[in-house]
């Protein structure tokens, strides 16, 4: 573990880079750059808040809040996820030539895309402020669903960027899983009445909707539920836990598929 630990500082450098490299070239091609991660949430939420507003009779000021919050923590699991999925494959002429670490890969694919989406934040800041959803003392507990999701989507991915390598399909498979994670997340729709009805269990076993609900309850200002919480804690870690140890174990075959 202790050569594991100095192994990761002495190619942190690498890492900062491969994290700048991701944000290059994911704007690489966009006129607003780096600005199009402020853009593109604020116009997705006015959209769905319309539709779904409309369709639902969600005619709340702070609908457009609970809509933006949700959309964000969910479009960087998507991201992030996809990212990793494709991070060894995509590096494969790398790792042919040069001995680095292969988890610096899924790793950098998950930390540039965190970066996004903690600058997407302030969108989501100024939009929470100007509908009157103001912090409290409760809006503190903010970061233990932005440290959950961060953990939860790295172990997904460790997961994905190894059957990535010896299953290609994964990648299409993987965005049909996307669609279904999407609908069971209570994103554009409260929850109320599928938990209610009997088949509230297929929100409940999705950690992803654990982790956003933890997050709206400390965004609006109000206890988090602990069961919810002990939940995702659990599910995360474990996640997390299972994607090193698979990642690991297979990493020596990498090249062999690549």
């Amino acid at each position: 573990m202790k050569k594991r630990v100095k192994n990761f500082f002495r190619y942190r450098f690498l890492l900062e880079e491969l994290v700048k490299k991701g944000i290059k070239l994911k704007y690489r091609r966009s006129y607003l750059g780096i600005l199009w991660s402020l853009v593109e949430p604020l116009l997705t939420m006015i959209v769905l808040t319309v539709i779904f507003g409309t369709l639902f009779g969600n005619n709340e000021k702070t609908f457009a809040v609970y809509v933006l919050s949700g959309r964000l923590l969910y479009s960087f699991f998507s991201q992030s996820t996809t990212a990793t999925l494709r991070s060894i494959r995509g590096n494969s002429a790398m790792i042919k030539k040069v001995y680095v670490p292969k988890y610096l890969y899924p790793l950098s694919s998950v930390l540039f895309n965190y970066v996004i989406f903690l600058l997407s934040l302030v969108v989501l800041a100024v939009v929470s402020l100007v509908l009157g959803v103001f912090p409290n003392v409760y809006t503190l507990q903010i970061f233990i669903p932005l440290i959950l999701i961060l953990v939860f989507s790295f172990g997904v991915g460790m997961i994905l960027a190894t059957i990535g390598v010896f299953f290609r399909d994964m990648e299409y498979l993987w965005s049909v899983i996307l669609m279904l994670v999407m609908y069971t997340c209570a994103i554009f729709y409260y929850p109320d009445k599928l938990l209610n009805s009997g088949k509230g269990w297929l929100l409940e076993l999705n950690p992803l909707y654990g982790i956003i609900s933890c997050f709206r309850d400390a965004l609006f200002g109000e206890m988090m539920n602990p069961k919810t919480l002990l939940y995702v804690t659990v599910s995360s870690i474990i996640v997390s836990v299972i994607g090193i140890w698979i990642f690991y174990k297979k990493q020596d075959e990498f090249i062999l598929h690549i």
